[in-house]
């Protein structure tokens, strides 16, 4: 399958091409396309960049903020923005939690927060998974109680990605124990910044600390921060997960590895060879490729749809898989491709500037941790065998 562009589609990709010349420096480009971890404060800068683009939000809606583009134009985006080493959006405000505000938000949320979330004056975290809760999300036990204008909230969260530079939460709580679970359930917004909140790291494989546990503790949420109706919290986190899922496909992502997995497996290796010439790995590059464009075509139906006003339905169940696999295999092969320089396995090669005088050749110095790091894709935002279940029931009926 070959896309092909409009004028009016190249003249966007030309524009694109040539914000992103100028905005992305090189620091920033080589740190993304080689895998380094970047502060807060840089991913906050080139959002703001975005921001005064008018671009931070291609999926809003124009009155909103939203960009108006087609559905090709966000897909030239996201593709150039990845080829061009631009860090990702980081998806829990604009992404997540704002489509739940514009559809069940308040009047005063949708006033107050979008426009902070547009201005990355606010750095939102997930508050869903539990120890105990994760894929069976219904059985959570995070308590919030009305007392008068406030609900009072104990319990913990875990795997919060990046709690540690947030100052809100968009949480699910219980309100009710009466019914089903899933009736019971409400959904608020958290200030991290206030009395009961504890935030502490959890250190995973890869050696990084971008999960967390976060307890809470007689936490005061006012009542005016709760999304929708009380113990309707089910529905509106069903909302949010079709958008997560489907932004999980990372198209341009897996572009831009694919194209880093060809200049790596292009160096020569300890025979003299470069890796790209053994006929058996060029077909494990060639069976990635195919998947990938399969890929595309899916995510361009989505967008469709969601152009024409139709929520994320099954489909993102099928991003999500589809997605997830194929970055985990890109990993896999990228491992492969860097050999022996991908051990021993240093968890502070992540870290820009951790070594002046590294073993081995510097695109390799990240592998590993990515590696490690891209084993929880299949299992994040809900994992893969679920998905399997919501196909089955949404479009074979079983």
């Amino acid at each position: 399958m070959e896309l092909v562009l409009t004028p009016d589609e190249q003249a966007f990709r030309d524009e694109v091409r040539g914000f992103l010349e100028d905005a992305v420096t090189d620091d920033i480009r080589r740190k993304t396309m080689t895998g380094y971890r970047l502060s807060r404060e840089e991913h906050v800068a080139w959002q703001k960049q975005l921001y005064e683009r008018g671009w931070i939000a291609p999926g809003w809606p124009v009155e909103h903020g939203g960009t108006g583009w087609t559905p090709m134009q966000k897909h030239i985006f996201e593709e150039e923005c990845a080829l061009a080493g631009a860090p990702p959006v980081i998806a829990f405000g604009v992404v997540m939690v704002a489509p739940v505000l514009m559809a069940f938000g308040s009047r005063w949320q949708k006033e107050y927060y979008l426009p902070r979330i547009l201005r990355s004056d606010d750095w939102w975290c997930q508050g869903y998974s539990e120890p105990g809760s994760g894929s069976d999300l219904a059985s959570l036990q995070t308590r919030a109680e009305l007392k008068g204008d406030h609900y009072v909230v104990n319990g913990q969260k875990t795997w919060t990605s990046l709690a540690q530079h947030a100052n809100r939460m968009f949480c699910l709580v219980r309100t009710s124990s009466e019914g089903k679970r899933q009736e019971g359930i409400s959904f608020l917004l958290i200030d991290m910044d206030q009395p009961g909140v504890t935030v502490y790291p959890i250190r995973t494989i890869d050696g990084s600390t971008e999960i967390n546990d976060v307890f809470l503790e007689d936490v005061r949420v006012p009542v005016h921060d709760r999304v929708g109706e009380e113990n309707r919290g089910w529905t509106y986190a069903k909302y949010l997960l079709g958008h997560e899922r489907t932004g999980i496909a990372a198209v341009g992502r897996s572009k831009a590895q694919l194209r880093r997995l060809r200049q790596v497996s292009s160096v020569e290796m300890s025979d003299g060879r470069p890796l790209l010439e053994d006929e058996r790995f060029r077909e494990k590059i060639a069976g990635l490729e195919i998947d990938l464009l399969a890929l595309e075509a899916l995510v361009l139906r989505v967008l469709s749809d969601e152009t024409a006003g139709k929520g994320p339905g099954p489909e993102a169940s099928f991003l999500k898989i589809r997605g997830t696999r194929l970055q985990q295999g890109i990993t896999e092969l990228l491992f492969e491709a860097v050999g022996n320089y991908a051990h021993p396995y240093i968890p502070e090669a992540m870290q820009t500037g951790w070594n002046e005088d590294p073993v081995g050749p510097e695109h390799a110095a990240a592998i590993a941790p990515h590696y490690f790091n891209w084993r929880k894709a299949s299992i994040y935002g809900g994992s893969n065998e679920i998905q399997k279940n919501i196909i089955a029931k949404a479009v074979l009926g079983l």
